[in-house]
């Protein structure tokens, strides 16, 4: 606030010595300015000769005006884009490298003076074709009372890659304040190269002040995130890694009893469909909190996650990330109904193994029933190595939760395993 007050009180001083200065006649004020916030997002994963998508925001200061501004991004291979910002205060640009390498990304955003500049780095990896993407994280994480979430960290921390989340990522309610805690001092070490997704827990932020609030809007993971995790209050969003098409969804739109009005269902779907058929990839992953398919004994299975399922069945997706239940469970391709399917049935992930305790499996379920082949109480994260048609995986404790004597013959340690794109 004290810097939008300055701001505001700098325009102000401006327009003064404009109307004693000038006369009648001499044209219209300048236009007010400030130097902008500048988001570029996180590091870019791109392949050499192929068109690799940019997305950032520039944040104006309060009053000014986005035509007023002009970016520009320098690739770090000698060539640049600029353009003037929309009212949108998005960037949107993409560019083709020629050679393998790592390169500095430079978005710079100019206003109406030349004091009135910012700039946001972020990093390109650039490989040659066909190169193995590396894919690892896990969701429900940011509890820090145990020292989870610090060992999970820990061990990211040694493998290079591209991170993902999986919901639920701030304990215990979303807030800018519980982001600033336990999950920027663990997981906000790899912030750059982070995808995140938004988890029920990211739209609780007015529960402990005023529960009658009900349309909440996550602004503390919005903010925090920035523009890599969407726009809101729903954040779907799409990248690619390699030679995979990777998609977020929203699955807190089963929370809207107590969330109101703030998720279309409807529209989330319709943007699904649109995003499958424009990026027709021979492999696909998509990613959300809440599991259609759980042993667990404290959520189990949802239904109503049926329907992301049927969509990305009906368009030959392959791998789900799934979060909420607080263990680690691996299920054979299914159809969205849990019929086996080893031709065409997407393999669903449950890897809510971030951080923030652990969820008991039903030991008469899990390896036995649902298609289950492995589950695990232990927490950790699962690294997957994504290939052109293949995938490997691999969950990876960072230390056992029940003592080994005490650990059903049900639940696994570790697990790994390759399975093929259809």
């Amino acid at each position: 606030m004290r810097y939008a007050r300055v701001a505001t009180l700098g325009v102000v001083a401006a327009l003064a010595v404009w109307a004693v200065t000038c006369k009648a006649g001499d044209g219209p004020p300048p236009p007010p300015g400030g130097p902008p916030s500048v988001d570029a997002g996180v590091d870019m994963r791109a392949e050499t000769g192929k068109s690799t998508s940019f997305t950032a925001r520039v944040t104006l200061p309060q009053g000014a005006t986005a035509s007023a501004y002009r970016w520009t991004v320098t690739w770090g291979d000698g060539a640049a884009d600029s353009g003037t910002l929309g009212s949108t205060e998005q960037v949107a640009a993409s560019h083709t490298y020629a050679t393998a390498g790592q390169y500095t990304v430079r978005l710079a955003a100019r206003g109406p003076a030349t004091a009135d500049t910012n700039w946001d780095t972020i990093t390109a990896h650039v490989d040659a074709p066909g190169t193995p993407q590396t894919f690892i994280g896990a969701g429900d994480i940011g509890e820090c009372t145990f020292g989870w979430p610090q060992k999970t960290a820990a061990l990211i921390d040694t493998i290079p890659g591209t991170v993902f989340t999986l919901g639920d990522n701030a304990y215990p309610y979303g807030r800018a304040v519980d982001y600033a805690g336990c999950y920027q001092s663990t997981w906000g070490r790899f912030k750059k190269r982070t995808h995140p997704a938004p988890g029920n827990h990211d739209y609780q932020e007015h529960l402990p002040t005023d529960p009658s609030i009900v349309d909440t809007t996550a602004d503390g993971y919005f903010g925090y995130f920035g523009v890599v995790a969407g726009n809101g209050p729903v954040g779907n969003y799409s990248y690619d890694l390699g030679a995979w098409h990777i998609v977020v969804l929203n699955s807190s739109f089963e929370e809207k009893v107590v969330l109101g009005r703030v998720l279309d269902t409807t529209a989330q779907l319709a943007w699904l469909d649109a995003d499958l058929a424009a990026h027709p990839a021979p492999c696909t992953l998509a990613i959300w909190h809440h599991p259609r398919f759980s042993s667990g004994v404290v959520h189990g299975s949802d239904a109503r996650l049926t329907s992301f399922w049927q969509h990305l069945y009906n368009a030959g997706a392959d791998v789900v990330l799934v979060g909420h239940e607080h263990n680690y469970e691996r299920f054979a391709p299914q159809t969205p109904d849990g019929t086996a399917d080893p031709a065409r049935g997407i393999r669903e992930f449950v890897v809510g193994t971030g951080g923030g305790g652990y969820d008991t499996l039903d030991v008469s379920k899990v390896t036995h029933l649902g298609n289950s082949e492995a589950g695990s109480v232990d927490h950790g994260v699962l690294k997957l190595t994504l290939s052109p048609g293949s995938y490997h995986w691999e969950f990876i404790p960072v230390g056992y939760t029940l003592a080994v004597g005490q650990t059903p013959p049900e639940y696994s340690h570790t697990d790994s395993g390759t399975g093929s794109c259809h």
